[in-house]
């Protein structure tokens, strides 16, 4: 599981905000000079970070919270939202290179038509598995083992 902790800063029906800030994580890190997500943290300026999870713990605004997604979970978004649209641009390329092979239009118009149809793919796949994907809350931070600041 990876997990992030943040603070809850709303709450909609039985669902919590949940903010939090990357660039605090990367601080306290033993590897961060060598991490891509460093770079990726100080690109957006420690910029904060909202997510909509499930209240099943009860948490109320202003508590500390720890939210979780599976490892797996989150290579299989990654893999539907990058992956699959690439490879059907790729795709989509090489058909129409060979039903047009005289001009490059057809790789051009095939290579837009396959990225498109991943993209909308991506779009309807997420929406059929959604909540797979979507982070838990896992705990509540006691105000005793919150770091000082």
């Amino acid at each position: 599981m990876i997990t992030e902790t943040g603070k809850v800063i709303a709450l909609k029906g039985q669902k919590a905000w949940v903010q939090t800030i990357r660039a605090s994580a990367c601080e306290s890190c033993s590897v961060r000079n060598g991490c891509g997500q460093r770079v990726l943290a100080s690109a957006s300026s420690g910029r904060a970070n909202q997510v909509l999870v499930d209240n099943h713990l009860g948490a109320r605004v202003g508590d500390e919270v720890t939210v979780a997604i599976a490892e797996s979970a989150l290579l299989s978004a990654s893999l539907l939202v990058y992956a699959l649209p690439l490879l059907l641009m790729v795709v989509g390329a090489v058909l129409g290179q060979q039903w047009f092979p005289a001009e490059d239009t057809g790789a051009i118009v095939g290579a837009i038509g396959g990225l498109a149809g991943g993209f909308v793919f991506a779009r309807f796949g997420q929406s059929r598995v959604g909540a797979r994907f979507e982070p838990a809350l896992v705990n509540i931070v006691p105000v005793s083992q919150m770091p000082p600041g």
